[in-house]
């Protein structure tokens, strides 16, 4: 069986690549650049292209989708339509949809969670069969500049989320042990899943396993930081980082927005990694 990963270019996607290789499974990674795994065959087309994903979607059964860091309603809404145009005539059993987030079941205003809620009903009304990862946060995150910066030369972790808040981290392979799991067990036809790690940690409950203290970083700095290191916008007017920021700022006002579902692993019959393993096998954790 040959399994599309949509977004393999990117940290997430790149992740369930690597592992769908890792198990030896035939994977094609579809994306602009070209830039995938080992082991992975790259396949080059636009998100908004519904003639080089028909092509691509070529003797697949199964696609992993993440979509990448867009949030305009308009141009979201155009990768949706031109998915569904294409997923509709292939013979796709399972698409397992990343929404790289959480996303409120109430009315939030914010971009990140908006279109990917509207994604998920274009493709749920085209009649493509979803299962859909609802991830937290991610450990990986950890490791950009401005985190990992003060954290090894201060000992301090600034993050942009309250110190009390309890979070599910996850680590990008770990999402793609899920993801694989998910896109090859039975019984999960429409499954909406709430995905974290095996345990949900404070700021200063992170933190300790560096061997720091945790400070609740200003969301507006982390936006600056961001956008940084991007270029352009997110979409309708708005950075990457502001799309980002607003999301940590919506999470602030609801205190189980990122706790783990514990029972999602035993459901995919996966073992995942604490926080402190990950965290001791980092190099650069090391102060």
């Amino acid at each position: 069986m040959t399994y599309l990963v949509i977004g393999a270019s990117g940290a997430q996607g790149g992740a369930v690549a690597a592992r769908l290789a890792a198990q030896g499974h035939r994977v094609r990674g579809y994306g602009r650049s070209g830039r995938v795994p080992y082991g992975v065959e790259p396949f080059l087309g636009d998100l908004g292209d519904p003639a080089a994903l028909k092509a691509a979607l070529a003797g697949v059964r199964r696609v992993s989708l993440t979509l990448p860091m867009v949030f305009g309603a308009a141009t979201v809404a155009a990768y949706a339509a031109a998915l569904a145009e294409a997923l509709v005539g292939a013979s796709v059993e399972r698409v397992v949809f990343n929404l790289a987030n959480r996303v409120p079941e109430r009315a939030s205003g914010v971009a990140a969670f908006t279109t990917r809620r509207a994604a998920v009903e274009t493709l749920t009304a085209a009649g493509v069969p979803l299962v859909v990862l609802r991830p937290p946060v991610y450990l990986d995150n950890l490791g950009a500049p401005w985190v990992r910066g003060p954290l090894l030369s201060e000992g301090v972790l600034r993050y942009p989320l309250p110190a009390e808040l309890a979070v599910g981290w996850l680590s990008h392979h770990d999402l793609g042990v899920l993801t694989a799991a998910a896109l090859t067990r039975d019984g999960l036809e429409g499954a909406r899943l709430d995905l974290g790690g095996p345990e949900a940690l404070t700021g200063p409950e992170l933190a300790a396993l560096f061997g720091a203290r945790y400070e609740a970083q200003d969301p507006a700095a982390f936006t600056a930081a961001l956008d940084a290191l991007t270029s352009g916008t997110a979409g309708d007017g708005i950075s990457v980082g502001a799309a980002v920021g607003d999301t940590y700022r919506w999470a602030a006002s609801d205190p189980g927005f990122y706790l783990p579902d514990p029972g999602v692993a035993e459901r995919l019959g996966v073992k995942l990694t604490p926080a402190g393993e990950w965290v001791a096998a980092q190099p650069w954790a090391r102060r």
